[in-house]
């Protein structure tokens, strides 16, 4: 039987440093998520929207020509992942990317792989 530092099988490669910096699997099933998550492109669209602005149901729809349920649908489930938040506003609901190193980082890849201008912001 073979420690944790040991493979079964010897192919000349020297392991013990990978061996020792594979993430834990809980770890990785947060980067897992929002990648299933972001591999749906109606999502990935949104996502990329609310990078860029905080934005309700009705506009985000409008946007997309999307009916504002089937928008919902996708909110539901980019917020559950944690790549975005959202606020209340009396009877409104503003959402918005969340903030932290993953979906910065996400939002980049985005942008780099499809070639993507982020809008400039108003003053």
């Amino acid at each position: 039987m073979s420690r944790k530092n040991e493979l079964p099988h010897e192919h000349g490669q020297l392991h013990n440093d990978l061996l020792e910096h594979i993430p834990p699997a809980a770890d990785i099933a947060v980067v897992a998520e929002a990648f299933k998550q972001l591999g749906d492109p109606t999502r990935l669209r949104i996502f990329w929207i609310l990078c860029h602005c905080e934005e309700c149901v009705t506009d985000i729809a409008a946007m997309l020509g999307m009916s504002s349920p089937a928008v919902s649908h996708h909110l539901r489930l980019l917020k559950q992942s944690g790549l975005i938040v959202s606020r209340r506003a009396g009877k409104e609901t503003f959402y918005t990317a969340a903030a932290g190193e993953l979906p910065e980082l996400l939002h980049r890849s985005i942008e780099t792989v499809a070639h993507i201008t982020c809008p400039k912001k108003s003053d």
